[in-house]
């Protein structure tokens, strides 16, 4: 047996990455070495903009002072603490400024380790929701087509991303799931949340009609689908989806995990819109992405549900051993300072018009057939190339990080841009004339 402190050679086979063609980046990886504000930096120094604030978390920058210094103490302080029967001080301190961040009374905030936990823990706090009110037969949850809502078995059950569930078998049964609500035709080169499109918010009573409202849990969306490629939501249909799950007492839960923290230039998107949910997930930039960490906050006439029976007995028979890893809660503590004392999510707010006009540059570009954007986010769809659907943009990924010092987000044949909300006018537009001579060059 090898002893644990032995030399390993630095091999590439051993790691099975996560969403990754593994043969296709092993013979030609890119590789990540540090990172600091606006930039990563390859293992031989070559700075590389961050356009994508890695996977939609980094909102705060890299590696910034403050959170590593908060990181660094705790470290020293308390590495980890149990969260079943025991606590430590900043996971309360965290959770009540969570609550104070969201909207109106969702002020119950449930920690998990990412945001497919947080997912999953919400779909959970639903089903036992009405159980312990005597509705035990509210089990159908409700998604929807191109959602992503992580790859835990609730989290794919209820997205509507083909690859993600094609291969799962079953998944769980009683889901169903609302149309996307995006249409090409209707919406193409929009800024913001398009006029077409509220409409479809209706098809979820059709879903009531069919299952009848007293078999329904649960409805989760993204205010703003993320990771399908940017379908901000059209003008009215959040307001739409609270006015009929009100109406037949349907929880309604927001994945806010890429919204929440700015990304949209609010806290968090359910403010944006005017629409407040029963549940909100969130993760990524609660920590800017410095530490693992995700969440649901749920409204107080949930969790006062289920403070009931004997006192010693939990009331919810769910959790994880990382739920508010002392880690975890230092680092969201840190990054809430900066969000506020850097005013960033205000910066978003105000940067919002010069990106959307930055990312519309591109539209007489080769092979563009639809630019979306809203907040700090923007979506490019690109033809494909016969016969081989998404591998321009995954070309186009390839020559951006190589040849550009670009980092940006692919989901089929669609670019994401996401970048940390430090960026600047100048780096956006670096963003967008490095994008531009990519697109051109895999046209």
């Amino acid at each position: 047996m090898p002893s644990a402190t032995a030399t390993v050679p630095n091999d590439l086979e051993a790691f099975w990455l996560p969403f990754t063609p593994n043969r296709a980046f092993k013979r030609a990886p890119r590789l990540i070495a540090r990172a600091k504000d606006m930039h990563y930096f390859t293992p031989e120094g070559r700075a590389v903009l961050d356009g994508s604030a890695g996977l939609w978390c980094t909102n705060a920058g890299h590696n910034r002072d403050p959170i590593v210094a908060a990181i660094k103490r705790q470290a020293e302080e308390l590495d980890y603490a149990p969260a079943f029967q025991f606590a430590h001080p900043q996971s309360f301190e965290l959770a009540s400024r969570i609550a104070a961040l969201a909207p109106d009374d969702l002020n119950r905030v449930f920690f998990t380790n990412s945001g497919s936990e947080a997912v999953d823990t919400a779909l959970k706090i639903a089903l036992a929701y009405h159980n312990v009110r005597g509705e035990s037969a509210r089990t159908r949850l409700i998604g929807r087509e191109r959602g992503y809502h992580g790859v835990g078995f609730g989290g794919i059950s209820v997205g509507g991303i083909v690859n993600n569930r094609k291969f799962f078998g079953g998944l769980l049964t009683g889901v169903d799931h609302m149309p996307a609500t995006y249409s090409r035709e209707h919406q193409a080169f929009t800024k913001g949340e398009p006029v077409w499109g509220a409409h479809l918010a209706d098809e979820l009573e059709r879903i009531v009609a069919l299952h009848d409202a007293s078999t329904i849990a649960a409805v989760i969306v993204e205010p703003m689908a993320g990771s399908t490629g940017v379908l901000p939501p059209p003008q009215g249909y959040l307001a739409r989806l609270r006015a009929i799950c009100d109406h037949h007492g349907i929880l309604l839960i927001f994945d806010e995990v890429i919204t929440g923290f700015g990304r949209l230039g609010h806290v968090f998107a359910a403010e944006r819109y005017g629409v407040t949910p029963d549940m909100i997930t969130f993760a990524k930039g609660i920590t800017s992405g410095a530490v693992p960490m995700g969440g649901v906050i749920a409204r107080d006439g949930i969790y006062e549900t289920f403070m009931r029976g004997p006192e010693h007995v939990p009331e919810l028979f769910h959790g994880y051993t990382y739920s508010a890893h002392p880690l975890a809660c230092a680092a969201g503590l840190a990054t809430l300072d900066l969000y506020r004392d850097e005013n960033l999510f205000e910066r978003a707010k105000a940067l919002e018009p010069s990106f959307a006009d930055a990312a519309m540059s591109l539209k007489n570009h080769p092979g563009v057939l639809d630019i979306r954007t809203v907040g700090l986010t923007a979506g490019i769809d690109l033809a494909s190339r016969p016969g081989a659907a998404g591998l321009r943009a995954y070309e186009a990924m390839e020559r951006a990080f190589n040849d550009e010092g670009l980092m940006v987000r692919i989901t089929g044949e669609t670019i994401a841009l996401s970048p940390p909300l430090i960026v600047s006018e100048e780096q956006i537009g670096e963003i967008f004339k490095k994008l531009g001579r990519v697109i051109a060059a895999t046209a």
